[in-house]
């Protein structure tokens, strides 16, 4: 086999996408080889708590920040009694937008 290995190492500080150049050079070759790497978060889960007398509707503005290399077009899946919120929204790449959650209890709970 031509095989050769080349061990790398990579240690990334958040999630997101990370691009790379290795150039490998001999007296009588030259290459170049583009690296991406797509890091995602084990776990995402988040926690928050709404506060707010029946029938008052309280709006939290949920940040999501899209560090890969694309456009994201998310569908939003909401379940549980009261809460409202768009069924899509789309994060451009590089920016963070927020999707707008809305809570409204219909009686004390």
């Amino acid at each position: 086999s031509d095989a050769v290995e080349l061990p790398m190492k990579f240690i990334p500080r958040d999630a997101g996408c990370y691009h790379c150049q290795i150039l490998l050079k001999s007296s009588c070759d030259v290459r170049v080889y583009e690296i991406e790497c797509v890091v995602n978060t084990d776990h995402g889960e988040g926690e928050l708590e709404f506060l707010t007398p029946a029938y008052q509707a309280v709006i939290q503005d949920i940040p999501i920040s899209n560090m890969s290399s694309q456009d994201w077009k998310l569908e939003a899946v909401l379940e549980g009694q009261g809460f409202y919120g768009p069924p899509l929204i789309n994060v451009g790449l590089g920016e963070t937008a927020l999707y707008p959650l809305m809570f409204k209890p219909i009686a004390e709970c």
